[in-house]
């Protein structure tokens, strides 16, 4: 099979569960009170997105051997808290974007307001989702320690990740602290789609080991491939404002490395993601495609 048709077929079993966790992501957010309300976490739900959280649940489930159409409900409830944290990282207290996903920002189409609310419904939705549909499938204990999972990635990931962000200044910040910030603020949420797919598909302590490698190094290099293109991209192909991070004085890889030295630290980190699967074998062939699309990402300017 040649690399050409690996990545077709590989973008179409993407594409496959993309359409599932759309429809019920649909479903999940379907008419209610007030409008107003749900006209806005609509907006956020449906304007887009790659999904890639929730095809790291199916996958990893799928790569231990287990059915991951019965974990949809945790994919989708991971989609919704990465969906809230977008929403409220756009508002103009924090990252102030006027774009996400490749359209206006919540709070430029529905106002500040209820963008925060709608921030604040879907991330308590994903909650509900868990305890009221994952519940049927998965015994309780099971369905515990994903709802801890997710809250652990919300509180100390994502909160911690995005204060210590705002907290840094791009000609003082080291490697070490960019590190340690974008492990939380991007790379909780890889990490938590991962483990919750090893807990759902019953990963022993050695297996969950190599997930926690691969979705920390699969983190990184994502945050680095997004650094590099806010310097090379397009908002078509960032889903964002391109150039925003050096006009706010951000600390970035490319700033920290120069635009090579990271794109060397991006195939670095793909590389550690690879290997931290090298025993799984044909089995995590899914996983191993998604953080070669990582890196083919970075290099859509080349």
């Amino acid at each position: 099979m040649t690399a050409s048709s690996t990545i077709g077929e590989f973008e179409s079993y993407w594409r496959g569960w993309r359409k599932q966790v759309d429809e019920e992501l649909g479903r999940l957010i379907g008419a209610g009170e007030p409008e107003a309300l749900y006209s806005s976490m609509r907006y956020s739900i449906e304007a887009g997105g790659k999904r890639l959280r929730p095809l790291l649940v199916l996958a990893t489930v799928e790569a231990l051997g287990h059915d991951a159409l019965r974990a949809l409900p945790a994919a989708c409830a991971v989609e919704l808290v990465h969906t809230f944290s977008l929403i409220h990282d756009d508002l103009p207290s924090l990252d102030n974007d006027d774009f996400r996903r490749g359209v206006p920002s919540n709070h430029v189409v529905h106002g500040e307001a209820t963008a925060i609310l709608a921030g604040d419904t879907i991330h308590a939705l994903a909650f509900q989702v868990l305890a009221r549909d994952l519940l049927p499938a998965y015994p309780a204990w099971i369905c515990l320690q994903v709802i801890r999972e997710l809250a652990e990635a919300a509180v100390t990931g994502l909160a911690a990740g995005q204060m210590a962000d705002l907290m840094a200044s791009a000609d003082r910040v080291t490697t070490k602290e960019l590190r340690e910030i974008h492990a939380n603020k991007t790379g909780s949420m890889f990490r938590c789609a991962v483990r919750i797919g090893g807990i759902l598909g019953g990963a022993t302590p050695a297996k969950m080991a190599d997930l926690d490698r691969y979705a920390t190094s699969l983190g990184l290099a994502f945050q680095i491939a997004d650094d590099i293109l806010d310097v090379t991209g397009t908002l078509e192909q960032l889903g964002k404002s391109p150039g925003k991070d050096e006009r706010d004085g951000k600390a970035t890889y490319v700033n920290l490395h120069g635009l090579a030295g990271a794109r060397e630290r991006l195939l670095d980190a793909i590389s550690e993601a690879e290997r931290a699967l090298s025993s799984w074998q044909g089995r995590a062939t899914r996983l191993r495609q998604l953080a070669q699309y990582v890196g083919r990402r970075a290099k859509a300017n080349d």
